[in-house]
């Protein structure tokens, strides 16, 4: 199969997209398919709308965003176009909408994403109080998207039902294939157990992972660990990407930011995920939440609010567990109790089955055979 990989990202950057750029198209080069790249795409009126943003924000009390102009994405897709017609490939496969959402060729168009414009707003804080002119050119771009590709991938049943809802689309169109996990992971089963077995410890350890404290329910998470120690379990909540508000508890031990691109920091990491009891991320609101398979990939259960896309990476009872944002911290609590008062067994159980989770679907060499596998089911090239 020729696939054309675009993006407006540099593919090989570790930080775009929190690495899940990187590691789509690492994947990808690991199929050894003929894969070529589109990627780095310039964006020459990146001033002029940087400055139209501050009106929008200052004079209008509004937000704007600019890669959802009419003029950059043109911009992208001529650059899209101008370097395929020296390309011999099948398919295009487009890392999200922006890049692709004008783009002319003849050739069938797929799309991998995380969530729709449509599903967006009013959900992220950046999307929130949007200007008309951006609502007007965001729900354009997004339809013009879908009405031009082969087929519309998203990372979770309910960005494929944002799609469904809000624009107009061939619903047999449209698939869904969770993200992987952004880590570099070869442990073995057996090593997983010997994880596993030394996790038991006096202090039982949450992981709570994120560089936005508040729409990653933070506050949540230092909420359910306090009720533990007052319960009578010692525990401590270890806090990577950002740093909670001060005053905080003792129990509480932060980390501050670890860049993947940094060895110092990506063995730290590591250690939290192999020595913590459980990943806990009560975010208010989510779409791919790769970070739970990370946590999955060292045998480590998720904790999660059941928003966004949350539902599609965690099963409940299998690599973690899922719960109402209003109740989060009570049901939590309780599950946290049972899962450790059950002599090991369960515990043990649910962390062997998050690291299968992990091997058998949130990793980025599964997550990227099934798409390509749906292309080829599609007919979408050389067989």
């Amino acid at each position: 199969m020729r696939v054309a990989f675009v993006t407006n990202y540099e593919s090989s950057d570790l930080r775009a997209w929190s690495g899940s750029m990187y590691g789509m198209y690492s994947a990808l080069q690991r199929t050894g398919i003929d894969l070529k790249t589109i990627d780095a795409l310039s964006d020459p009126f990146a001033p002029l709308f940087k400055a139209k943003r501050v009106i929008k924000n200052v004079v209008f009390n509004k937000n704007y965003l600019r890669d959802r102009e009419p003029a950059t994405l043109r911009w992208y897709a001529r650059q899209v176009e101008t370097k395929l017609k020296q390309l011999n490939s099948d398919v295009i496969l487009s890392a999200g909408t922006i890049p692709i959402a004008y783009l002319r060729t003849t050739k069938p168009l797929v799309f991998w994403a995380d969530a729709t414009f449509g599903g967006m707003i009013n959900y992220y804080p950046e999307f929130t109080n949007l200007c008309d002119e951006t609502l007007r050119n965001g729900q354009r771009m997004e339809q013009a998207a879908l009405s031009n590709c082969r087929l519309a991938i998203y990372s979770s049943e309910w960005a494929a039902k944002t799609a469904k809802d809000n624009y107009e689309v061939d619903e047999d169109k449209i698939k869904v294939v969770p993200y992987g996990a952004n880590i570099n992971n070869d442990l073995r089963a057996d090593e997983i157990e010997r994880i596993i077995e030394r996790r038991t410890s006096n202090i039982r350890k949450l992981l709570f992972v994120g560089i936005d404290w508040h729409r990653k329910g933070g506050d949540k998470a230092l909420c359910v660990t306090s009720m533990l120690n007052q319960n009578g379990l010692d525990a401590e909540l270890h806090v990577v990407g950002c740093d909670p508000p001060s005053p905080y508890p003792s129990f509480v031990k932060t980390h501050g930011y670890l860049s993947k691109s940094n060895p110092a920091h990506t063995e730290l990491l590591t250690s939290l995920y192999k020595t913590s009891d459980f990943f806990i991320l009560p975010s208010k609101a989510e779409c791919a939440a790769v970070a739970v398979a990370e946590a999955n990939a060292f045998g480590l259960p998720a904790l999660t609010t059941n928003v966004g896309g949350m539902n599609s990476v965690v099963r409940n009872g299998t690599n973690g567990q899922t719960f109402d944002p209003l109740s989060f911290v009570e049901k939590c609590v309780r599950y946290i109790m049972q899962t450790l008062s059950s002599r090991g067994d369960l515990y043990r159980a649910l962390c062997v089955s998050s690291f299968e989770e992990y091997s058998n679907r949130l990793n980025w060499d599964s997550a990227v055979k099934s798409v390509l596998d749906l292309m080829e089911s599609e007919g979408l090239s050389r067989l």
